[in-house]
């Protein structure tokens, strides 16, 4: 608090006029969240000239690390030709044409303006092609706000949030995460529209999905006429250029895209998927507004988003050694952490997978979200935070922490992160 008197006294300003000073919950930590000044590669500058090493990354859009110079330079480019002009450009085709090649199961794609416009999109594409009603999606997965998935977010997953209504979620149906039999057993026995899964749980904790629980999934919906969603908001062009879905071998029949789409700096959201499917957005082939299904938005596909999103792309398709780096430093952060927990014989547990880091304070490993979110010692993942906190570095969130590694960390940011830890570590081991 010694240091950061200006984030204190412009959360107090805040209060004033933004419901709980801030725009999005979780960006909240106690006594008062950073306000930011800047923000280069891995680190950002709070308003009081402090530096961090940051491994929030914008919620994990910043694959490349801040402000990744051939982005911002499109951007500037565009700033002065034109940014948001209400009618088609050359930019969204290109960008469309990308996701497609670097995502094979994506034939068509249609770009929102978040990943929750997205998946409320897909609900209503989903229902309007199988002509059924009912959704799927598990337990402490993340899909956005829209209220048909809103919910079984974090427990008790039977009690709804204020404002979502028993009528809104009426066709939701909420099974546990990576419990194959379960899941196997209540697709087959309704007619399902869409099941809907986050490859690996980013809210959740950075738990995996297992691949036989995809594969389970995959032959479900295959046997049953419901599609299948891979909500990539996360994972998306962030595991692989394929993302998650090239790394587990399963194809979905529509994959919910943002974040890294929109070049990792602008608000954007993107799904895509069979052609068959995706037709049915189509004006053309449908011209009456009541035969086929509606997607829109006056900000979507504008110019600026789509030119920083097709050249970061372009660039990650070509550039395979941005995972090897990225990959090798997930890989390492979880390995290391768990030889420190072993040695000291404290209580932790480390879930992830390629760049996607999480940290469990949980008496058991947290295979799934329920054991993560329920099992968890909150007050020691507030100090674990606030440890991090005092040593200038940031992640997301005081609740549960999560690392997102960019390009632009080094070994020496992740030493450090290892060292401080372990600090923590002893701390806690003679508490």
């Amino acid at each position: 608090m010694s240091s950061t008197p200006g984030s204190r006294e412009l959360f107090k300003r805040a209060k004033r006029s933004i419901p709980g000073g801030v725009t999005y919950s979780i960006r909240y930590f106690e006594p008062y969240p950073l306000y930011v000044s800047k923000a280069r590669g891995q680190k950002i500058w709070d308003v009081d000239g402090n530096e961090y090493t940051d491994y929030w990354m914008g919620h994990g859009a910043k694959i490349m690390g801040h402000c990744y110079p051939p982005v911002i330079e499109v951007a500037r480019k565009y700033l002065e030709l034109g940014v948001h002009v209400g009618l088609p450009h050359e930019l969204e085709i290109r960008l469309a044409e990308q996701i497609c090649r670097m995502v094979p199961s994506v034939e068509m794609v249609r770009f929102t303006n978040s990943g929750t416009e997205a998946n409320m999109y897909v609900v209503r594409l989903a229902r309007g092609y199988t002509k059924r009603k009912e959704i799927v999606k598990f337990e402490g997965c993340w899909h956005g706000g829209y209220d048909a998935l809103h919910i079984a977010v974090k427990p008790p997953y039977e009690r709804l949030n204020l404002g979502v209504t028993e009528e809104a979620v009426k066709d939701t149906v909420i099974l546990p995460y990576n419990d194959l039999e379960i899941v196997d057993r209540e697709i087959r026995k309704r007619r399902v529209a869409a099941v809907f899964v986050e490859p690996v749980a980013g809210a959740g904790g950075m738990i995996p999905a297992t691949p036989e629980f995809l594969k389970t999934l995959r032959e479900a919906c295959d046997d049953t006429g419901a599609l299948l969603v891979f909500d990539e908001v996360i994972t998306g062009f962030r595991l692989s250029p394929g993302g998650a879905q090239q790394i587990y071998g399963v194809r979905p029949d529509i994959t919910v895209f943002g974040k890294i789409v929109g070049g990792g700096e602008f608000a954007v959201g993107a799904f895509g998927g069979k052609a068959e499917v995706m037709s049915l957005l189509d004006q053309d082939k449908y011209p009456s507004p009541h035969d086929r299904v509606f997607q829109g938005g006056t900000f979507s596909a504008n110019i600026l988003t789509m030119a920083a999103g097709y050249t970061l792309l372009s660039e990650l398709e070509k550039r395979p050694e941005v995972y090897v780096h990225i990959n090798t430093l997930g890989e390492r952060l979880r390995r290391e952490v768990s030889e420190l927990f072993e040695k000291h014989r404290v209580t932790g547990y480390m879930t992830g997978i390629g760049s996607l880091v999480g940290i469990h304070f949980t008496p058991i490993f947290p295979k799934d979200i329920k054991t993560a979110q329920l099992m968890k010692n909150e007050e020691m993942h507030r100090r674990y935070f606030r440890h991090l906190l005092e040593n200038r570095i940031i992640a997301l969130t005081q609740e549960s922490q999560h690392f997102f590694i960019s390009n632009s960390h080094t070994v020496e940011d992740l030493e450090n992160l290892i060292n401080v830890t372990e600090e923590f570590i002893k701390i806690e081991k003679h508490r």
